[in-house]
């Protein structure tokens, strides 16, 4: 009965098919011809490509607003998501609508987008986008299809990363459906894409119901607002666990690159960083270089992932992830995949592993990724034995692997630089001691001008096999450190010969410096025997006037003041009078020294 009165109502209304040229499907680069019909829609490009279907009982919801190239057609449906139609004309829309009421059952719903600029409003969650209002119009949407990550940026700020094209022919103009971007892939349709948006959400709020509206219990307890977004654009967005089911998990690993601790969940086809503050959804179509270097210390291994677009956090970009293992920890793992899942990977994969963790994780991601895994070459042993030397990046200390089709720096900033690239590599020392002949710098320049790269500080024994790997690879190689050479032996001559002459002036006791000056010297205008100097200060033999005892002191009360030379007269009266009359004069001579006695 229903059929009947539809079909009726298509012939009163005269609807037999609605033709809209000029459209253009999910921001392709090439317009093409729209249909509806009663069993649903298509579109096909201008050129005479494939052609996008869309079946009627798909449809759930349609939406009518301004778009990019006029007015736009967005669909909601069951199993595709969101589909967008955009270059209608505004008299286009009584057209629509009827088609979509009278075929489809859908009331098309007219959109007024917010014009008014702002950058503050609501955040809401819909079934297939995230939708950013002002004043109850819609700024900008989302759609989740088109969310690769999320991180919490800080206490209050939500980041989001969106998914980027990562095959040449998904970012060219000239892909399929003319150039119409699939589930994930609209961000890439320009030249210039934004890769990443940040949300500021302060204060607290109560968490929302399944259908996006806030639980009316006031008892409930309120939450960080920014962690309620994150959390519930991490469930609409299936970032995360609900992504799949997880074939292996790894905990813990360190990770150099960026630097902390990460567990490690493998999908089918993506893989996911769990850290502390940062999660990181990353497909294995980034992958475009796995390596697996082992450390000179005999007890670490690193696996090296080349990532292209490269991972980023806030406005810093990691192109490659740095791991590191323990070569001697061995882990137990049975992967969580059923027959028929291994048997797609011919052979790759083993439902179980025992063995080396650093082996079993680059056996999984080589099966998983299709990559090829990438290890040091034959060619190079460094004068230890091992495949990397010891180097620097400026200020970074780190490690040079030498490839067999390029060179890689580990861990920070990784380098990779392949041979194709490299105009020349020149050998050097940095400055003129004769300390700098126990390292050397090379520099490797780069072709068409692209610049070049500088490691530092390598030791002078990895000279000789660095110089024999070049030959053997055809590198053009300047060695700059036979012309140095001649100046250090000069100066190291130099030096020599400066020791020798100082040793034939001085002796042993050569270059004391200021002790030099210490040396006893005779002094002119000191004279020991001066005349004009007291007797008894230089000499302990000389007898003091004063030397007599408390008695003899006694016995002078007789004169208040007595000279002390007549005593000293006295006594030498019967002794020698020549030697009196030295004394005699020496006395005149000195000046007289009285005391002054007691009464």
């Amino acid at each position: 009965m229903y059929f009947k009165r539809r079909e009726l109502l298509r012939r009163l209304l005269g609807l037999t098919l609605e033709t809209f040229e000029q459209i253009y499907l999910d921001v392709s680069h090439h317009p093409g011809k729209c249909r509806l019909a009663e069993n649903g829609l298509g579109w096909r490009p201008a050129g005479g490509s494939d052609t996008f279907t869309l079946d009627r009982a798909n449809i759930v919801t349609a939406q009518w607003s301004r778009g990019c190239r006029g007015y736009e057609l967005k669909l909601y449906t069951s199993t595709t998501g969101v589909v967008q139609l955009d270059g209608f004309a505004e008299e286009d829309m009584a057209r629509v609508g009827k088609c979509m009421k009278v075929w489809y059952g859908v009331t098309l719903e007219h959109k007024e987008h917010a014009l008014r600029g702002w950058n503050w409003g609501k955040g809401e969650f819909g079934k297939y986008e995230l939708v950013f209002s002002v004043h109850n119009r819609p700024a900008f949407d989302i759609p989740f299809t088109e969310i690769s990550n999320t991180n919490l940026a800080g206490k209050n700020e939500v980041s989001v990363e969106l998914s980027l094209p990562t095959k040449e022919e998904d970012a060219a103009a000239n892909g399929i459906l003319g150039g119409a971007r699939p589930r994930g892939k609209k961000a890439g349709a320009g030249q210039d894409q934004l890769v990443e948006m940040r949300f500021y959400i302060p204060g607290l709020a109560k968490k929302e119901d399944g259908d996006g509206s806030v639980d009316g219990d006031d008892d409930q307890e309120e939450h960080n607002a920014a962690n309620l977004f994150y959390n519930t654009l991490v469930d609409k967005a299936e970032i995360g666990d609900v992504a799949g089911d997880t074939f292996a998990t790894f905990q813990d690993v360190l990770h150099l690159t960026p630097r902390g601790r990460f567990g490690i969940d493998l999908y089918a086809n993506s893989f996911r960083l769990r850290g502390k503050t940062y999660d990181y959804k990353i497909q294995y179509d980034s992958i475009k270089k796995f390596m697996v270097l082992p450390k000179p210390d005999d007890l670490h291994n690193l696996i090296t992932i080349g990532l292209d677009p490269p991972l980023r956090q806030g406005q810093t970009r990691y192109p490659f992830l740095v791991m590191q293992f323990k070569r001697d920890e061995e882990i137990e793992l049975d992967l969580n995949m059923t027959e028929e899942q291994l048997d797609k990977y011919e052979g790759k994969l083993q439902a179980h592993y025992e063995a080396p963790i650093h082996a079993v994780v680059a056996a999984v991601f080589r099966a998983l990724s299709g990559k090829k895994v990438v290890t040091p070459s034959k060619d190079f042993s460094s004068f230890h034995q091992q495949a990397g030397v010891k180097c620097s990046v400026k200020a970074n200390e780190g490690l040079l692997f030498c490839l067999d089709k390029s060179f890689m720096f580990v861990p920070k900033p990784a380098t990779y630089i392949a041979f194709e690239n490299i105009a020349s590599i020149t050998m050097s020392r940095v400055g003129g001691n004769v300390s700098a002949s126990r390292t050397f710098d090379i520099t490797m320049t780069l072709k068409g001008g692209a610049g070049e790269h500088q490691f530092s500080n390598i030791n002078r024994e990895e000279q000789s096999s660095l110089e024999e790997f070049f030959k053997v690879k055809n590198i053009r190689t300047k060695n700059e450190m036979v012309d140095d050479s001649s100046a250090l032996i000069a100066a190291a001559l130099q030096d020599e010969g400066m020791g020798s002459s100082d040793e034939e002036l001085v002796g042993p006791r050569a270059d004391r410096g200021s002790a030099d000056e210490d040396e006893e010297s005779v002094d002119d205008d000191f004279h020991a025997s001066s005349e004009s100097d007291p007797e008894e200060e230089y000499n302990s033999q000389h007898e003091s006037s004063g030397a007599g005892s408390d008695a003899e002191m006694a016995d002078a009360d007789a004169d208040a003041d007595v000279d002390v030379d007549v005593d000293d007269k006295a006594k030498d009266k019967d002794g020698d009078k020549d030697g009196y009359k030295v004394d005699q004069d020496e006395d005149k001579k000195r000046p007289a020294k009285k005391v002054k006695v007691r009464k």
